[in-house]
């Protein structure tokens, strides 16, 4: 692709960097861009550049957050003894959108996966345990896709919570097998999240 000035070239390169934009997309999003007036620019990068640099993730559930502690962690009307396991943002969003589910959550920051390098220390597993141990906890929701990865996922905590009081469940398999939770649709997630199964009975079928 040849461009007629650099700096066309460098926001195209830079904005071909996201997710599913390819070099095409990239180049009618920057002329889109540059037909627009220039405040409207400024405000695109501010928010950005705001979003990047005050953005938090809440000290209890590890969602993003504008606060140390998240509207849905802090809220008094949720019931906080029901945690539901997730793997990132885009699912606590998927869940709430449904309307069915007033517990509140705990983001794991993905999914263990030892072919792509991620082991459960990496991911926000040991909060998620301590919680668990202080006794708290009512019943944990395993919330995580329907992947080989998920399943190692959700098998991992279970081992290290086996021997607490606490009941453990996972959605409903209405959430096809092999697919990523945020692309369900609302109705059919909300029915997982209603009608959740017993955790035990998830893998000794399988």
């Amino acid at each position: 692709m040849e461009f007629s000035s650099k700096l066309l070239e460098k926001a195209v390169n830079e904005m071909s960097q996201l997710p599913g934009i390819g070099k095409r997309t990239a180049l009618r999003l920057v002329l889109h861009l540059l037909k627009q007036p220039k405040e409207q620019t400024s405000f695109l990068s501010q928010s950005l550049l705001n979003m990047r640099e005050d953005i938090k993730f809440c000290e209890s559930c590890h969602n993003i957050s504008d606060v140390e502690i998240c509207e849905i962690c802090s809220n008094k009307n949720r019931d906080h003894q029901l945690i539901c396991v997730v793997e990132d943002i885009r699912d606590v969003m998927a869940i709430e959108n449904t309307g069915q589910f007033k517990g509140i959550y705990h983001v794991l920051g993905g999914k263990i996966s030892p072919i792509d390098g991620v082991g459960p220390s990496q991911l926000k597993i040991t909060s998620l345990v301590e919680k668990i141990k202080s006794g708290k906890v009512r019943e944990l929701i395993f919330a995580l896709s329907s992947t080989m990865e998920g399943d190692t996922t959700n098998f991992y905590i279970y081992k290290q919570i086996q021997d607490c009081e606490i009941i453990t469940s996972t959605i409903a398999r209405g959430i096809s097998v092999g697919d990523e939770l945020e692309y369900a649709d609302e109705v059919t997630l909300g029915r997982s999240i209603l009608h959740r199964v017993p955790f035990e009975n998830s893998f000794k079928s399988n």
